[in-house]
């Protein structure tokens, strides 16, 4: 069955999600309402970008020649450790490990589809580093073509020894999917079609976890803009065969000079490919692509990488339609992995990014004040998805003030999907971040850390967003940034679906309120927040934690469903106070109960 989510429907805690969601003028927004059919309730919330995809759960599909589903839900026990299940959108996944195995799904977005996003995991390579291998297509039972996968750019181990990427080195592993974008070749996929993905006997893996497809019907690369200079013109190679980083460049001075558009045309761009390749500087140029799924520009340093390879967003950029991708194989952010910012956005003078898709970058690393990021998606990350902060730096175009992140869809993200941190330096004298917006994004299966967070800062603004899925920590974190963080002085979270969260990463909860012990810099300082007709359902804990001390929040007509534990848990020595009005805790599995509050005598609950 197919539900439409971004404003979600979904479909009970194991949870089918499909996310129409991103790139422009095909856009589409469901009704915009929590569905949940299997526990026979409806709730309305709108939540979630629009996106100009589908995406369907492998989970819901059917199953051919004895492929198997593997899942988790809310009452198993709490997961301790990365896993397949843990990593997987609605924690379920269909596994093909014998020749003839297949699942098919059914395109039920209303419109032919001409390309897909396969999200699939197949194994390490036996001493690391991946391996490649062929996946069939059918399209209503008749072959199309092969798929090719890849392990190259997962398998991280955490904690070993060596590097991120040696299984042998003590580690445990996770980060197991990746992302493969495919143009369906033939004609389209029609509308009601069904498409299989089927190990026939050249799929050489010894198994394929299956998460989720996404179909979408691309249109036609957008033409040249007036008035712009193109990378072509200046010695860029839109087939891949040599360099392009100083063409790039070249053009984007050009353009800066002479107050014309820098033009990328369709293409897949090579950049950084040599040692010494600096980082493309955007900063007061409109730059400008085809589109995400037709002009690329890969990052591809040498590595163990020595050099940066970040695109620099700085006061007056407008960067548009293109997609971000590159050969990192770990997180360490200019290190040797080869991980580094999808975009570094700063300039105290605002700048905008829409239409941007990014794969295998560090974070999106949104400073600066007033700049807005919107209608992009991020996927496969070794950092944060998009993450507003103040740059820990005392700088006027650091502030990370006025910053909008709306209608984007991160999913797979090695760390928060979407954050908001104000970080005062170990001095004291990062300023405080100002009146963050994250507004009808969707975040799917972040492989470490939170779907969303907010660490911090004043007057922030988490409204209408998704989360699904989150593998290792919470669905949602609200608190500050280490024992250096701003306190959070003020923040409405208010018509999120927050669905999951109590991953394997310790004691984790659906969502978290939290501070640290009272620091040096900040003794007195407390969390404020205002929860308001938030829906978090389905965690594999309780489904709302409130922890450390000095807590301020608010929670008004929320509902919690269905958690694996309590439905709100007051932890021991927790001081501050709550006000409590017209929420609601149901489903609750035997011998749970509604609130368990441990800090009566310093915690004071009214309502």
């Amino acid at each position: 069955m197919l539900v439409h989510l971004l404003g979600a429907t979904v479909l009970g805690a194991g949870v089918l999600t499909v996310i129409p969601t991103a790139e422009a003028h095909t856009e589409r927004r469901s009704e915009g309402h929590a569905d949940i059919t299997r526990a026979g309730v409806r709730a309305a919330a709108p939540a979630g970008a629009r996106t100009p995809f589908v995406t369907v759960e492998a989970e819901d599909g059917e199953l051919g020649a004895g492929a198997s589903l593997r899942s988790i839900k809310p009452g198993d026990p709490a997961p301790t450790k990365a896993t397949l299940e843990t990593e997987a959108s609605g924690y379920a996944l269909a596994e093909l490990d014998r020749t003839g195995e297949s699942v098919t799904l059914p395109n039920g977005s209303g419109k032919k589809a001409n390309t897909l996003v396969v999200r699939a995991s197949i194994p390490d390579a036996p001493n690391g580093g991946g391996i490649t291998a062929t996946l069939n297509l059918y399209v209503d039972g008749e072959y199309r073509q092969a798929i090719t996968l890849s392990s190259k750019q997962a398998w991280n181990y955490r904690g070993a020894s060596t590097d991120p990427d040696d299984p042998h080195a003590g580690g445990q592993a996770y980060r197991f999917y990746n992302e493969f974008p495919v143009w369906v070749k033939g004609a389209a996929v029609p509308a009601g079609a069904t498409i299989t993905l089927k190990k026939d006997t050249p799929n050489k893996a010894a198994v394929y976890a299956i998460d989720s497809v996404d179909l979408e019907d691309v249109g036609p690369a957008r033409t040249r803009p007036q008035n712009s200079l193109s990378v072509v013109d200046y010695g860029a190679d839109p087939k891949f065969q040599k360099d392009s980083t100083v063409a790039i460049q070249r053009t984007v001075d050009a353009a800066r000079e002479q107050g014309r558009t820098a033009w990328i045309p369709p293409g897949t761009y090579l950049t950084n490919s040599f040692e010494g390749a600096a980082p493309l500087d955007f900063t007061g140029v409109t730059v400008r692509g085809a589109g995400m799924w037709h002009t690329t520009v890969y990052r591809d340093p040498p590595l163990p990488a020595k050099q940066r390879t970040q695109i620099l967003v700085g006061s007056g950029t407008e960067l548009s339609d293109l997609q971000i991708d590159a050969n990192a194989v770990w997180r360490d952010v200019r290190g040797p992995g080869g991980s580094d910012y999808g975009i570094n956005a700063i300039g105290a003078k605002g700048w905008q990014v829409e239409r941007l898709w990014t794969r295998h970058t560090d974070a999106n690393w949104l400073s600066g004040t007033g700049g807005t990021i919107r209608d992009s998606r991020t996927a496969d990350t070794y950092g944060d998805g998009y993450n507003i902060n103040n740059s820990n730096t005392p700088s006027p175009d650091k502030r990370g003030d006025d910053i909008t992140v709306r209608n984007n869809f991160a999913r797979g993200t090695g760390d928060d999907s979407f954050a908001v941190y104000s970080d005062s330096g170990t001095e004291g004298r990062n300023a405080q971040l100002n009146r963050a917006k994250v507004l009808n994004n969707t975040a799917v299966a972040p492989w470490w850390a939170n779907g969303l967070r907010i660490a911090g800062g004043r007057d922030i603004e988490f409204r209408d967003n998704l989360v699904k899925s989150v593998s290792s920590n919470s669905a949602m974190d609200i608190a500050v940034f280490g024992d250096s963080g701003h306190p959070l002085e003020s923040a409405t979270v208010s018509g999120n679906v927050l669905l999951g969260g109590g991953g394997w990463n310790g004691t984790r909860h659906g969502v978290r309120i939290g501070s640290p012990a009272p620091t040096s810099q900040y003794p007195d300082a407390y969390t404020n927040v205002t929860l308001t007709g938030n829906t978090m359902r389905g965690a594999l804990r309780a489904g709302l934690h409130i922890d450390k001390k000095n807590i301020r929040v608010t929670l008004k007509n929320n509902t919690i469903d269905g958690p694996a534990n309590q439905g709100l848990w007051i932890a021991p020595g927790v001081t501050g106070a709550g006000t409590f009005s017209g929420n609601t805790v149901k489903n609750l599995l035997p011998g749970q109960v509604e609130i368990q509050n441990d800090s009566k005598d310093t915690f004071r609950v009214t309502g």
